[in-house]
């Protein structure tokens, strides 16, 4: 097979290992979701090699999403670091084929504790099964490797499935926005979700309008001269009407030759996508994303224009800065 035609079997090797486990799911996850949820204390990962990597990373996927976690290595735990362990705790392990030895050694002593014990395995009936609280089956029929040995399409299982469960708790936590930004106060992507739209829109001058009535060559030069792509039709009270954007023009062109001396109202697109000043940008993001569009209008509770927000504007930068009162890239 050629490079390009590896890389697909490989994408489709470990996909199908995920969605194999869907039938999967079962009472048993909602067992582990309520041990999680009535534990006092938190949820401990530990997994050798590449599983504990993938434990590392669900930890972290925890802990930003309201779940207490930290990670510990099975090895380094029996040589001290299970003081970090208390009867309060859920101990969540994680091995492909449940026989990982340093694993089976710790986990007889976590249960003597009196610690809960969630386990990720492909196998049901190892000794690691045998002594855990709850069993996810998170097994796979093969690895993306061609040998069957490097850990691929198991980790890749068992990673979703950490997902699978965060996403649930967050869900039944009410975890919010407002608790993601208290967990990410710095960052790109913090910054994102605190910030309004009214703080990084195109406003004023710098904002791409013309008015219902205006020739198509006026709203050619405003696109032209914002360079955004697109300008905003309002009518006399500012409230918005519609949309122009270099697609619009594209598409009349092809109907028509001669557009400039047309009505914009003959050329827009009607009734576009808006969101309301006081919301965040991430939501801003997310109308955008969910239809498709790079230019989205900012509006005050009347229905007025007051300023637009460009998709590549936003993600474009590494965060978001202002410039009186104006978006800058």
């Amino acid at each position: 097979m050629s490079v390009t035609e590896q890389v697909k079997e490989v994408l489709k090797i470990e996909a199908q290992g995920i969605l194999d486990l869907v039938d999967r799911v079962g009472p048993e996850f909602q067992d582990a979701v309520d041990l999680i949820l009535r534990a006092k204390g938190r949820v401990i990962l530990t997994g050798m090699g590449k599983s504990g990597l993938v434990g590392r990373k669900i930890s972290a996927t925890l802990n930003s999403t309201g779940t207490p976690s930290l990670f510990m290595h099975p090895a380094e735990a029996i040589h001290g670091d299970l003081g970090m362990v208390t009867k309060d705790d859920i101990v969540l392990a994680i091995s492909n084929s449940g026989n990982t030895q340093e694993i089976n050694k710790l986990l007889p002593i976590i249960r003597q504790m009196g610690t809960k014990i969630i386990s990720f395995t492909g196998g049901l009936e190892s000794p690691m099964a045998r002594v855990s609280d709850v069993v996810i089956d998170v097994g796979v029929e093969r690895e993306a490797c061609p040998m069957g040995l490097a850990p691929t399409t198991s980790t890749t299982a068992a990673l979703a499935m950490g997902d699978a469960l965060a996403v649930v708790l967050i869900k039944l936590r009410q975890f919010s926005q407002k608790d993601f930004r208290r967990f990410h106060p710095g960052g790109s992507l913090g910054d994102r979700l605190s910030t309004k739209v009214k703080e990084v829109m195109f406003t004023d001058d710098n904002m791409p309008v013309v008015k219902a009535g205006s020739p198509v060559k006026d709203a050619i030069v405003e696109i032209d001269g914002k360079g955004i792509g697109a300008t905003m039709v309002v009518d006399a009270d500012s409230r918005l009407l519609g949309i122009l954007t270099d697609g619009d023009l594209r598409r009349a062109l092809m109907r028509q030759k001669e557009i400039h001396s047309m009505k914009v109202e003959d050329v827009m697109t009607p009734a576009p996508k808006s969101i309301d000043e006081e919301s965040s940008a991430a939501e801003a993001l997310g109308v955008m994303e969910l239809y498709g569009i790079t230019h989205l209008a900012v509006l005050d509770r009347e229905s007025r224009l007051k300023g637009v927000l460009h998709l590549h504007d936003l993600l474009g930068r590494e965060d978001f800065r202002l410039n009186g009162g104006h978006a800058t890239t």
